[in-house]
């Protein structure tokens, strides 16, 4: 049974028992800010599971894509560990419970995937005896298979405090020649013979801060059996790393290196890395999650690093993981459409890092190489643990990486030293990973939502209605009143002001009751739901629960923010036919003053591109198209060829904004009529926003007419002041930097003819103190350019000396010490320039030979020179 049939049949088995299909959610959490990456499948539903929102289910199934780096080391050591795996789970939300749960995976796994019943075993909490009474008397599952076990393996908690709930799993008997082979082997112990593939989680307690347990008022069950896992079951084989969705992969690494896997131990562990790492970056990165130095980009980078580093083990000397990617891409595109359309995308990021990551791993060597060295010098063997764990963190070397190397050298490497190190960074991880740094929602809105539920938004036909204040929130609490001069945010049953969402900025306004009341809105926001928060300041008069009001929108503001809106839409379709379909949106900010648009590509546009596709969205503009909004579900919006933003959640309808045969998106936003009320469409800037990421900014309507007229303005201001007509402006200013240039040679002729004349004069200017010659002369006008080349020209003429050389110029003071090489053991130039920057209230330092330094009391440099000689007889005498 091929992969691909195991997730059909567990998604089509629970729906025929009532289950509602929910769509894998993203690799990062949509509605979970205290999770770096969807590591589970119950992470979409735990405000289902805390009962924070009002279901539209009671039960679910799903296949969830997850991403975990927290056991890494282990990828490709095991059978088992992965980075990116697919999850899948059955879920009750207050539904049904144990018994169901139970009974249906039974069935699932006797009847759908045909286990054999006499290989299976379960597991239970110590004193869980309803879970063995319906396993026993329900499955029909011996006595003797049923094992209970202690809290650490089958008891589910969220954090301290909070749901949680006994847990029961299932395992299969591999066979006693698996695992660690002991005649009293049994499903406590940790080796491979009894292998869990089916979590059951029955969260039926609420655990208190004295650890008393009392029962939920609404029980929930949350599995999670592992597909691959599974799948190795199903397939009769013994690693993950054998089943379907894997062995072409390996297969296909092979064309890259001459090592066959199975061959060697330690060289199929790089196969199983490169493999299981390739799967990761495909996926996240076409979610748009992008190699960086901080956050989800880091982990990705560190994935990608490590994977390309096992490729070296392999042989394999030249990028290759974005050609194993677009192997990922032919397996998984049926199940997953998207890796399709944004690969390309995938291919040049992974691609760009790789070459990027060839330079770091040279500069690794090199310091590598530079420890060996330096140890050979000192009779030290060891390499120490800091050393061995930057390599690794920084420059992506496994420990056993530099081992190898080590012992080529007859070196060894500190590993309790690298385990420290390690230590450190896994607890820094630990602490990142707890948060993405977005901002957790407070609970009141989730009260707010669950109460009130979601708030009719008319804003699409209105911009002016009475509605009824539901609630006020005031410092994150719930009141019946605010009084003038506060500021609160306000929640009514209907609003015409649209919420900040899609790259949209939320609506500004004014809410009033009569004459006397008058509330300013600063923006309005979704925090839960489709509940609308208003964010207001209270003008005059008293605001009420319960009461009614007039809520008006700016509509100049609107006005101008639908039409960078829709100017958004016909950019992102002209990027696409310019650059090519790989481009997708990765981010957006609509304003009534601007537009923002990020986009996926992997290098800068030119200014031909850019022309075009300007031009391309100011003719759609001069077309005056009709701008229509249609309701329509999403299978109609994809057939129909709706662009969607990608991660993004859609109900069973779905909102499409369609610009004649130009545009067609599915959109929640604000638009204009027709594409002729945009007036006007100007590109102000174009740039990077990461690897793979462009920013283009624009301007349209009024605005866009102001910024070309000041663009004019200056223009004609810059063509006087060179004394030129605007249309000669370029030839004009290209002869004037030409002309500057070459008078900037003849200045630097004269500086060094003028530096060749005095440098006799500098030399006879020595001293004799202690046997050596002193040289302390103040150039007059020079900066530290010129100091240098008198230094250098020195340099030649000198030895057994030291020179220090001092200029000011306006309020500086420039200072550069000479110590020829004969005298660097006796006379240490870094320190000396540091005793007379002082006199001159400033600081330096440098090299033995060669110090550089400033200060900022002109009017003591000739003090400060004077007393070089006593200075150096000092340093001499020590």
């Amino acid at each position: 049974m091929l992969t691909k049939e195991i997730r059909l049949r567990f998604l089509e088995f629970f729906q025929r028992y009532g289950h509602t299909l929910v769509p894998s959610d993203g690799l990062i959490p949509k509605h979970d800010p205290t999770l770096l990456f969807t590591s589970a499948g119950m992470v979409q539903f735990k405000d289902h599971f805390l009962q924070k929102i009002n279901l539209e289910y009671t039960r679910a199934v799903s296949c969830q894509k997850c991403l975990r780096t927290s056991d890494i080391e282990n990828v490709g050591r095991t059978a088992r560990h992965h980075t990116f795996f697919e999850m899948l789970g059955n879920f009750s939300f207050g539904d049904y419970f144990k018994q169901e749960a139970i009974r249906w995976a039974w069935q699932f796994v006797t009847e759908e995937l045909h286990l054999p019943k006499e290989k299976l075993w379960i597991s239970i909490y110590t004193d869980d005896d309803e879970s063995f009474n319906f396993w026993h008397t329900e499955a029909g599952v011996a006595a003797n298979r049923i094992v209970r076990l202690g809290k650490e393996s089958n008891f589910w908690q969220m954090g301290e405090t909070g749901p949680c709930g006994p847990c029961s799993e299932i395992l299969i008997d591999q066979g006693e020649n698996v695992g660690c082979r002991k005649p009293n082997c049994s499903p406590a112990c940790d080796c491979d013979r009894f292998l869990e593939f089916w979590n059951l989680v029955f969260t039926q307690f609420d655990r208190q801060a004295d650890g008393t347990l009392l029962p939920l008022p609404k029980k929930n069950i949350d599995t999670g059996m592992g597909l691959e896992r599974t799948a190795a079951i199903v397939q009769g084989v013994r690693s993950n790393f054998e089943i379907d969705l894997f062995r072409p992969l390996i297969h296909y690494i092979h064309e890259f290196t001459d090592i066959r896997y199975g061959s060697d131990a330690k060289s199929d562990i790089s196969f199983r890395v490169i493999a299981d790492h390739s799967r990761a970056l495909t996926f996240a990165i076409s979610e748009g999650i992008l190699p960086s130095n901080e956050g989800r980009g880091y982990v990705i980078r560190r994935i990608l690093r490590r994977a390309y580093r096992h490729g070296k083990l392999l042989g394999i000397e030249e990028p290759f993981l974005y050609r194993v990617a677009g192997e990922v891409v032919e397996l998984m595109q049926d199940t997953y459409p998207d890796l399709r359309t944004r690969w390309q995308h995938t291919s040049n990021i992974i691609l760009t890092e790789e070459k990027r990551f060839e330079t770091t791993l040279n500069q690794g060597l090199a310091l590598l190489d530079e420890w060996i060295n330096k140890l050979k010098q000192t009779g030290d063997t060891v390499i120490p643990g800091e050393i061995a764990f930057k390599l690794y963190d920084t420059y992506g070397f496994p420990l056993d990486l530099t081992m190898d190397i080590a012992a080529e050298n007859q070196l060894t490497v500190d590993q309790s030293g690298f385990n420290a190190e390690l230590s450190l960074q896994q607890e820094r991880a630990r602490a990142a990973w707890v948060g993405s740094g977005e901002q957790k929602v407070s609970d009141v809105y989730h009260q707010i939502q669950k109460q009130f539920g979601d708030t009719e938004f008319l804003g699409y036909k209105k911009e002016k209605l009475h509605a009824k204040l539901l609630a006020i929130i005031k410092n994150g609490q719930i009141v019946e009143s605010a009084e003038p001069h506060e500021t609160v945010e306000l929640v009514f049953d209907r609003t015409p002001f649209y919420a900040e969402s899609g790259g949209q900025v939320g609506d500004t306004g004014c809410i009033t009751k009569g004459k006397g009341t008058k509330a300013e809105v600063s923006t309005t926001v979704k925090k839960v739901g489709n509940s609308i928060i208003h964010q207001v300041n209270i003008q005059k008069g008293k605001v009420n629960v319960g009461e009614n009001y007039l809520l008006t929108v700016d509509s100049e503001k609107r006005y101008n923010t639908a039409r960078n809106h829709t100017a958004t839409h016909l950019l992102h379709t002209a990027l696409r036919r310019v650059l090519g379909d790989h481009v997708h949106q990765s981010g957006s900010l609509v304003a009534a003053d601007r537009l923002r648009f990020d986009f996926t590509h992997y290098q800068a546009l030119t200014e031909e591109e850019l022309n075009r596709v300007e031009e391309i969205v100011n003719q759609q503009i001069q077309n005056n198209l009709p701008v229509k909004a249609l309701i329509s579900s999403v299978e109609e919006a994809n057939r129909l060829g709706a662009i969607a933003l990608f991660g993004e959640k859609y109900g069973k309808l779905v909102r499409v904004i369609k610009v004649a045969d130009f545009s067609i998106e599915l959109c929640g936003g604000i638009h204009v009529a027709r594409t002729g009320d945009i007036g006007l469409f100007v590109i102000v800037s174009s740039g990077a926003v990461a690897a793979g990421v462009r920013r283009i900014e624009a301007v349209t309507g009024k605005t866009a007419f102001h910024y070309l007229k000041k663009m004019q303005r200056i223009l004609f201001d810059t063509a006087e002041l060179v004394k030129s007509e605007p249309d000669k402006l370029y030839s004009r200013i290209e002869s004037l930097v030409a002309e500057t240039k070459q008078l900037h040679k003849e200045i630097e002729k004269l500086k060094t003819q003028k530096t060749s004349i005095n440098l006799e004069s500098i030399l006879q200017s020595a001293v004799e103190t202690n046997g050596i010659k002193v040289i302390a002369q103040k150039i007059k006008d020079g900066d530290q350019k010129t100091l240098l080349s008198i230094t250098d020209q020195l340099k030649a003429r000198l030895h057994n000396s030291v020179a220090v050389l001092g200029s000011s110029l306006a309020d500086k003071v420039y200072l550069i010490a000479l110590v020829t090489k004969d005298l660097t053991n006796r006379v240490h130039a870094g320190k000396l320039i540091q005793r007379i920057a002082a006199i001159v209230d400033g600081g330096g330092g440098g090299r033995p030979d060669l110090a550089q330094a400033g200060g900022k009391n002109p009017a003591k440099l000739d003090e400060a020179l004077s007393q070089v000689p006593e200075f150096v007889k000092q340093m001499m005498q020590r």
